[in-house]
């Protein structure tokens, strides 16, 4: 499971909007602010959290960690210039 500040670190290091995430996920703006706005595990479907995950790692992230144990993230890919 990830957690919501994962989401945020993951999609503000990839400078990535949550209108972009949304429409790479599949989860609506809406769900991914509500998720984002909680640090621990989001009350969220398991699907959505799932869409957000893939979409992230597939994006250039890596979650490491477990939400109660040092939860973060790290990049695996260069980030595109602006």
């Amino acid at each position: 499971m990830i957690t919501g500040l994962q989401i945020r670190s993951a999609r503000n290091a990839l400078r990535m909007s949550v209108e972009q995430l949304s429409e790479v996920s599949g989860v609506s703006v809406r769900t991914i602010k509500r998720m984002e706005s909680e640090d621990g595990i989001p009350n969220s479907t398991r699907p959505n959290l799932s869409a957000i995950e893939t979409a992230l790692t597939r994006a250039g992230i890596e979650f490491i960690g477990t939400p109660d144990d040092r939860p973060g993230i790290r990049i695996t890919l260069p980030l595109p210039e602006k």
